[in-house]
């Protein structure tokens, strides 16, 4: 298998290089209106921002901000095909313009445009980020009637174009089969709470570091395998960073990012040829706490009652018999923002005792260890 990744430097609001009904999903976090480090990058798409922020009009800028964005979901609505997801990741915003202080509710502004998109709103996640912070609370401290309650969460909004995807052929329906994910993963994912911490950005130079808001590698690695088959089309037409880029090759699928900053190109290309180990360690790591959850099972409720026909070890249900994961063997830069990626047969890794199985044990094709630590 193979899957190719491509990262675009133009502006998502008119994404020319996408066609028409080509992608299967779509994975992204915009900049967050009325979040001021995103202030300048929407004043130089939006004319009338500044003056409405220097005149203390928010509601005007709030809205003024999120029509920039709408440009963006307008566009998806025609790149994405029948069936497809799209998965936003969003932060209300709280911010103090003329001395008042202010909830700016983005996720429910962006509900509302793809609702009149035709879109139809699936059940959101609330992604909630840990804090080492001591203050749960700001505003007038211990004093009652002034004080206001700390955003320690993120939206993660879920939308649907069309009706459901559907699997009419025999390979199609395998495919779906091989894409399918362990019991226990379900019971985790699949709930509107999630709670792990958030990153921060290994990127050298700090101007796009200071642009870009991206979420962890755990968030896109999750929606991928919920909403899309191995070899679909991710998209992120706000990649900065490349985090969905890299969930992508993690997970078996292609992917394409739109980047309005070329300033990105570096890090993006940097993340994805240094990003083997990472990508391949979190696929080990779904295996051995599968293996873990067997063993309390077992030692709870007794034996499993099918086995996974690929690695051969119990699995809690007949859908998870044929499900496959995606060890990344190599990626190389084809040209300029292009990178094919390459994994490892699957009798190559059904060959490994799976409770054993160790990163250092993926090798190449020469029988040289791949670059995995």
């Amino acid at each position: 298998m193979q899957t190719e990744h491509r990262l675009i430097f133009e502006d998502s609001r008119k994404m020319r290089s996408v066609k028409d009904a080509s992608i299967d999903l779509v994975i992204t976090s915009p900049p967050y209106p009325m979040i001021e480090m995103w202030d300048r990058q929407f004043a130089e798409m939006g004319p009338d921002i500044d003056l409405y922020l220097d005149q203390g009009k928010c509601n005007l800028a709030f809205e003024a901000m999120h029509e920039v964005l709408d440009q963006t979901w307008q566009e998806l609505d025609r790149v994405m095909k029948n069936g497809a997801f799209a998965c936003i990741n969003i932060g209300d915003a709280t911010r103090t313009i003329d001395g008042r202080f202010q909830l700016f509710a983005n996720h429910a502004r962006i509900q509302e445009k793809f609702r009149e998109l035709g879109f139809y709103t699936l059940p959101l996640i609330l992604w909630r980020k840990q804090t080492n912070a001591p203050n749960k609370f700001m505003g007038s401290g211990m004093l009652p009637a002034g004080a206001y309650v700390t955003l320690e969460h993120e939206y993660i909004l879920v939308f649907r174009k069309g009706s459901k995807r559907e699997f009419k052929t025999a390979e199609e329906k395998q495919k779906r089969m091989q894409g399918s994910y362990f019991w226990e993963e379900r019971n985790t994912w699949f709930s509107d709470l999630w709670d792990f911490k958030g990153t921060r950005q290994g990127i050298a130079n700090p101007e796009p570091r200071e642009r870009s808001g991206a979420f962890p590698l755990e968030l896109p690695l999750r929606l991928i395998n919920m909403y899309s088959l191995l070899e679909d089309t991710v998209l992120d037409p706000f990649a900065g960073t490349g985090t969905t880029s890299l969930a992508a090759l993690a997970a078996g699928r292609n992917s394409l990012g739109i980047e309005v900053d070329p300033a990105f190109a570096g890090p993006v290309k940097d993340r994805i040829l240094r990003g083997v180990p990472q990508v391949n360690l979190f696929n080990l790591g779904r295996i051995k706490n599968h293996l873990a959850f067997i063993r309390h099972y077992n030692e709870e409720q007794g034996a499993l009652k099918h086995t996974s026909n690929y690695f051969g070890f119990p699995v809690m249900t007949g859908q998870e018999k044929e499900l496959k994961l995606a060890f990344v063997r190599s990626v190389q830069a084809e040209e300029e923002n292009y990178f094919r990626a390459t994994y490892f047969d699957d009798h190559y890794i059904q060959s490994f005792d799976p409770g054993k199985l160790e990163l250092g044990d993926l090798t190449d094709d020469q029988g040289v260890q791949s670059r995995l630590f």
